[in-house]
């Protein structure tokens, strides 16, 4: 079925290249604006983030974000000239030409003011002439107590902009100013980098999954030894990490089941279900998923644990460590098999983490899946050292059900969401009727 609704965009079985190298981002004019709120400093790691990467950085702070960084912060960090003022600089007619010549606007932090007076179309600072100007993406980071947040009247400029193609995020759940604690919390830097360079790549943050709950794994297990030592694998969790944030800015409601991921930040408005071993995984997946409409199996799960686990650590030179030498293994339980069989209404997408061998690419390996889990959809990644896991892009082929598949050029790991999840809302138009 998937084949069919794709026709054109899937391709007949042939061997690829290729050479797992990450490509580098094409330098950008990023213009940041920042406007008067308390979290406005933390604008200032975006912008440095930014500026390491190569873009060239254009503060444009409202007359109120002074008030919290001033000036000459915003100026070294960028390497920019700042003004607030349409009045300033008024033989190069800054306001225009600002957004003119835009690649990307960014706004971090959006107050509740700012909001209004951008989805009303006002222009009475830098910023607000700016966006008018501007034609290319803009991404706005909104930051206020959650009441503010769920005020209706706050609501509705949020709608009224995301109708007008603006991307405004949702923001994190957590610590607000003082004791409080909600949504409204600005997202951390590198989540609101990561996502508005998606936006720059093409990514389209559209609410085309609103009210579909996704259920993602993320990470890899840990199988363990003893109290000390585990077997486990180079998964970052960054990928599915990734799936979570832009699945949850395109209106899903999701929860990520997450072994090992490094101390990445948690997905915004996500719902965090933490494991370590494979068998933990298992049990949380069959847990959320009748509750769930997609599930994404986007984590490494070890194909095998230790037969026994040592409850004191194996000291060196004993007999238990010696017999790790000849560790016995046993196998743990196929999940995505198991989930594909277990499911009723579900669309399942898998991942493979594959390498060629002398008989077989890794695209041959990941066509041989597909066919061999069940599931609608396949990831198939060509991994190696420094290739995929725990690296920032990925690359490989999405492989349908009837063995068609399209081929996933090297991009962040936010760009090939953004793929996967287009893949993934067709089928919900059909198979869910959404």
């Amino acid at each position: 079925m998937f084949g069919a609704l794709l026709k054109g965009e899937f391709v007949s079985t042939s061997a690829v290249h290729r050479d797992g190298q990450e490509s580098l981002p094409t330098p950008a004019n990023i213009i940041v604006g920042v406007t008067g709120g308390i979290a406005a400093y933390k604008a200032c790691q975006v912008i440095r983030d930014f500026t390491k990467m190569g873009h060239n950085v254009t503060v444009v702070p409202t007359p109120n974000a002074l008030n919290f960084v001033g000036k000459v912060t915003f100026e070294a960090l960028s390497g920019n000239p700042v003004t607030t003022s349409v009045f300033e600089a008024v033989d190069e007619v800054r306001h225009v030409s600002l957004g003119q010549n835009a690649d990307l606007v960014v706004i971090v932090p959006a107050t509740a003011d700012f909001l209004s007076r951008l989805a009303h179309g006002r222009a009475d600072d830098l910023l607000t002439a700016t966006c008018l100007v501007a034609t290319c993406p803009i991404v706005v980071a909104p930051a206020m107590h959650t009441e503010m947040w769920r005020n209706k009247a706050v609501q509705e400029n949020v709608s009224l902009l995301r109708d007008h193609g603006v991307t405004v995020l949702d923001p994190a759940i957590g610590r607000l100013t003082g004791p409080d604690s909600g949504a409204g919390r600005l997202p951390e830097p590198q989540q609101i980098e990561q996502l508005a360079l998606a936006r720059l790549g093409g990514v389209e943050f559209h609410r085309n999954l609103e009210g579909i709950r996704v259920l993602i794994s993320a990470g890899g297990t840990r199988e363990d030894l003893d109290p000390v030592r585990y077997i486990g694998n180079r998964s970052s969790g960054k990928q599915g990490f990734a799936l979570a944030e832009v699945a949850a800015q395109r209106g899903a409601k999701v929860t990520v089941v997450a072994a090992s991921t490094e101390a990445l930040p948690d997905p915004l408005t996500a719902t965090m279900v933490h494991v370590r071993s494979a068998r933990e995984l298992k049990a949380a997946m069959e847990e959320n998923m009748s509750r769930s409409d997609v599930i994404i199996m986007a984590a490494a799960v070890a194909d095998y644990r230790p037969a026994s686990e040592s409850e004191t650590k194996m000291k060196k030179g004993s007999e238990a460590e010696r017999n790790l030498s000849s560790l016995e293994m046993t196998e743990n339980p196929d999940i995505l098999r198991g989930l594909v069989e277990q499911r009723d209404h579900q669309i399942l997408v898998g991942f493979a983490a594959e390498t060629g061998d002398s008989t077989h690419t890794p695209l041959e390996h990941g066509l041989a899946k597909t066919k061999r889990k069940g599931c609608d959809l396949l990831m198939c990644n060509e991994v190696g050292r420094n290739k995929t896991f725990g690296s920032s892009s990925n690359s490989g082929w999405l492989i349908d059900k009837a063995g068609g598949y399209k081929e996933i050029e090297t991009a962040s790991k936010y760009v090939v969401a953004g793929q996967i999840l287009d893949a993934v809302a067709t089928l919900a138009r059909h198979h869910l009727h959404v």
